[in-house]
């Protein structure tokens, strides 16, 4: 089993030079320690959260599809089943490996269980680019903003969004958290 201890500090090797992008990893990776701590969910998704956008680091991309880049990159580490497929299949990723052609290798990646990859993607659509908290309508939003019409990501998320909203959903009414969760609820409990 990796810790989330273990999996932040590999986060940290290849994501903290990488700006607004360790920002939002970090505040992901604080959420999901928090949960794991109250017993919300599981060791595998807090870890997962410190690593699900793991292949964004230069050296690990070799897809182009993050996810898929960090889940194999994990997979090489031995890094358990569970982590991998989380972050391999996380926020939408199996809608944007269809629009990259790379459908079969993501398929090749392990199943991730339903209300683990939930509570990842509810992480995951809670926190901006910054790491400051937002709701998941918003930062789907924020996404479709940022990536022009004709990119890949832009087509995956506009194609997935009621999917990841209804995700989002369901992690929210599985660990019963508010609906305006986190906001509010988790002041003065991640570290700056």
């Amino acid at each position: 089993m990796w810790s989330s201890e273990q999996a932040s500090k590999v986060a940290s090797e290849y994501l903290s030079g990488l700006g607004r992008r360790w920002d939002h990893v970090r505040t992901v990776g604080q959420l999901a320690d928090v949960l794991a701590d109250g017993g919300m969910i599981s060791a595998d998704v807090a870890a997962a959260a410190w690593l699900h956008d793991l292949g964004y680091a230069e050296e690990l991309s070799t897809t182009g599809l993050h996810a898929l880049d960090g889940a194999a990159f994990l997979a090489i580490e031995g890094a358990p089943a569970e982590i991998v497929s989380l972050v391999a299949h996380h926020t939408g990723a199996d809608f944007e490996a269809e629009e990259r052609g790379l459908k079969a290798e993501m398929d090749a990646m392990p199943a991730a269980g339903r209300a683990n990859l939930d509570a990842l993607t509810l992480l995951d659509l809670v926190t901006a680019p910054d790491g400051s908290l937002t709701e998941p309508e918003a930062r789907i939003n924020e996404i479709l903003s940022r990536y022009p019409g004709s990119s890949p990501v832009h087509r995956a998320v506009s194609r997935s969004r009621a999917e990841l909203l209804a995700s989002a959903e369901r992690a929210r009414l599985q660990l019963g958290l508010p609906d305006k969760w986190p906001a509010g609820a988790t002041e003065g409990m991640l570290e700056s």
